[in-house]
């Protein structure tokens, strides 16, 4: 559930405040990638443990409200209580849509270049 939207994520998804707080994830989720989403999001919260924790990005896509996909890196940072359990997740995003179709372009570049 999302507890916190700033105007950075207003920027990026397109949702007022009033429009995310309360809700899913989901609402920025792929469909295709919610299964996957969510089987990590729980194992993380059973086990206390990411891959993202240390500091390590994630990339993934997401979805904006006008229902674009974009791609976003986030780095995750876990919240624990008194006794070290888990109890929530923060996870910081950036728009990364343009250097990533950046990329494509040069890799579908260099692609054609070693064809010819």
């Amino acid at each position: 559930m999302i507890r916190f939207w700033n105007a950075g994520a207003q920027r990026i998804f397109g949702f007022r405040e009033a429009e995310a707080i309360g809700k899913s994830l989901d609402i920025i989720i792929p469909e295709n990638l919610r299964a996957r989403h969510w089987a990590g999001f729980n194992e993380t919260m059973r086990t206390g443990k990411t891959r993202y924790g240390n500091g390590d990005i994630l990339a993934v896509p997401a979805l904006r409200q006008d229902g674009a996909r974009i791609s976003v890196e986030c780095t995750v940072l876990p919240f624990h209580d008194e006794a070290r359990q888990m109890v929530g997740i923060a996870a910081i995003l950036r728009d990364v849509t343009k250097r990533f179709e950046e990329m494509r372009a040069l890799r579908r570049q260099l692609s054609e270049l070693r064809g010819s």
